[in-house]
């Protein structure tokens, strides 16, 4: 039997959303220190310390300090979206709640399913990225591990009587997620706390990285700094800019992660605008002084295309005393990136399971921590299978296009709440009127369009899986589908 368009359609009302936002369990104990932090925890990590090298290797050269830029732009415009939606719908979810609410119930599905693949192969991602970290460090101590057990099957490794093989699977990464995990089912206060040590840790990292590497850059490197494409679309002119700055866009989720935590913020109508603003802004300088170091230190054609850059530049220098200080450290500093990723994809199953889209299990909270346990339990596996099994190249598109796609309709979202509703409160408004969310709708387009078509068809693929899920369960168990049947 045909469905009626309004089933797909049906929208949570915006004042029952706000009026519901104290019942969920959660505890309110996020400040606007500590979501400046973990916005900063979760972006500064594997898009710089990572994904740089390897975007400028494949991409765009010394011009991957463009890509940043280019990113950041966008990130902007669906950055001062994001404030305002949090300062007018203060509940969990992100951009899902903010598409159920404006859109309807099928592309908050959509949009909900996507974050999902977002924040587990994010994680993946750089769970990937703090093995080969470990790894480059266990080398310099003198312990060199079977590289088997160190990489995925889908790469190969060099072994060391000579020759190569495939690896068996990334050890390491599964490793780091299931101590993330671990920690964040001891509750958000204990993870807030810790994430907040682990950022001061890892901004002071960037800072001696870049005060001693400075001094060692040869500005021959920066020539040509927008290497001419190579007759493939994405391989280094303006193609591969706009391809890298695909890639590397996922750095930019910080501000999407602090969305999802709104029903733990103290204030959240105030306070969600000023983490999401304040750790973009910092992050984006940051990312644009560190490539440019990065790529002034170290030859992007020989050198950078691997999944620890920073510990490349570091062998470049020669500052031996400098080795095991900064990758000790940076090992440490993925912990925040992992946390804030790990929190955010279960803190939208959350929301997800409180509007009965998937079962309610997803919504249960652990009786002493308030933690939903189950979830990230379940999730421990999905991401440990990734990381362990994907290698980070292919991880890092997998993520971009999924964030890029967040975007877009968030932007979308506060578009059609200007038109729809334009008296209705609101804590913080994105300047420019309707402008703001036109040009992040543009600008986070024309990224997405950069992206390879093997990536797109992958996120395809999830969506339809996704679609008949929603079919199978969410369709008829979702709470306004009860609710207009009267059950």
């Amino acid at each position: 039997m045909a469905l009626p368009i309004g089933a797909f359609l049906r929208r949570k009302p915006l004042d029952h959303i706000i009026s519901k936002s104290n019942e969920h369990g959660m505890r309110r104990v996020l400040g606007p220190f500590s979501l400046i932090a973990l916005g900063v925890g979760t972006t500064i990590g594997a898009g710089l310390f990572s994904l740089t090298g390897v975007a400028a290797a494949q991409n765009a050269g010394p011009a991957v300090v463009v890509a940043f830029l280019i990113a950041a732009i966008a990130c902007g415009f669906a950055g001062l979206c994001y404030a305002e939606l949090a300062s007018m719908i203060p509940v969990a979810g992100s951009a899902y709640t903010y598409t159920y609410t404006t859109m309807g119930e099928l592309v908050a599905w959509i949009i909900g399913w996507d974050l999902v693949l977002e924040y587990t192969v994010g994680a993946a991602t750089v769970a990937v990225s703090w093995s080969d970290y470990l790894t480059s460090a266990l080398h310099q101590w003198g312990f060199h591990p079977d590289p088997r057990w160190l990489a995925s099957p889908m790469t190969q490794v060099a072994l060391p009587g000579g020759g190569t093989a495939h690896g068996w699977i990334n050890t390491p990464a599964v490793f780091a997620i299931t101590a993330v995990t671990a920690l964040l089912l001891r509750g958000i206060s204990e993870s807030a706390a810790v994430n907040s040590i682990v950022v001061v840790l890892k901004l002071a990292v960037v800072a001696a990285f870049m005060a001693f590497c400075a001094p060692h850059i040869d500005t021959a490197h920066y020539h040509p700094f927008l290497p001419p494409n190579d007759g493939h679309f994405g391989h280094f002119g303006i193609s591969g800019v706009m391809r890298a700055a695909g890639m590397i866009f996922f750095a930019y989720l910080g501000f999407d992660i602090i969305a999802t935590t709104a029903q733990e913020t103290r204030n959240p109508e105030r306070t969600m605008p000023i983490g999401i603003l304040g750790s973009l802004g910092i992050c984006t300088l940051i990312y644009i002084a560190f490539s440019l170091v990065l790529t002034g230190v170290v030859d992007y054609r020989t050198m950078l295309n691997d999944g620890s850059p920073v510990a490349t530049a570091i062998d470049v220098t020669h500052l031996f005393w400098l080795q095991s200080a900064i990758k000790f450290s940076i090992l440490f500093g993925y912990i925040s990136v992992l946390m804030g990723l790990m929190l955010g994809q279960v803190r939208v199953f959350f929301a997800m399971a409180h509007d009965g889209l998937i079962p309610a299990l997803f919504g249960k909270l652990h009786p002493r921590t308030r933690a939903p346990a189950l979830s990230h339990l379940i999730f421990l596996v999905v991401t440990s299978l990734l990381a362990g099994l994907v290698p980070i190249s292919t991880l890092g598109n997998m993520t971009s296009i999924g964030t890029l796609l967040a975007f877009v309709l968030v932007c979308v979202g506060v578009l059609i709440l200007r038109l729809r509703e334009p008296n209705r409160p609101r804590a913080f408004r994105a300047p420019g009127g309707i402008i703001t969310p036109v040009l992040g709708i543009a600008s986070c387009g024309a990224v997405m369009m950069s992206l390879d078509g093997l990536t797109w068809l992958r996120l395809i693929l999830w969506l339809a899986l996704g679609l008949i899920i929603y079919g199978v369960y969410g369709l008829k168990h979702s709470f306004l589908a009860q609710s207009e049947n009267g059950l």
